[in-house]
């Protein structure tokens, strides 16, 4: 399948055509553009909603912890850091993992211990 995308940049302001291809195991009839569209959209919300938080606000891409099972944990644990701030209504994810690195008292909070 292949999906234009008009983007605009935000440095510049100017427009440009991206296209990309995609494999589906789909036969057409099974399948509507609609169909295709919103399950595309889905795959998005979940790189803007999680695996971009881990890389913007914890740096995930810059970590230096590779071998073993470290790796995932991290992520898990990232993930549950995560969670845990979403849970307790911290609308800005950075914003909240600043103010509570400066507040020893301030995670424990957030995971409901007083």
């Amino acid at each position: 399948m292949q999906i234009r995308r008009r983007v605009q940049h935000l440095t510049t302001g100017k427009w440009t055509t991206v296209t990309v291809y995609a494999i589906i195991s789909l036969p057409v009839r099974q399948a509507t553009p609609a169909d295709l569209a919103t399950w595309i959209r889905g795959r998005w919300s979940v790189e803007n909603g999680l695996r971009h938080v881990r890389d913007v606000a914890f740096a995930e891409d810059h970590s230096r912890v590779r071998t073993g099972h470290a790796p995932r944990a991290m992520a898990s644990l990232r993930n549950l850091a995560i969670g845990a701030l979403r849970l307790a209504g911290a609308g800005n994810l950075a914003q909240a993992i600043r103010q509570l690195s400066r507040d020893a008292t301030g995670g424990l909070a957030v995971l409901g211990f007083t």
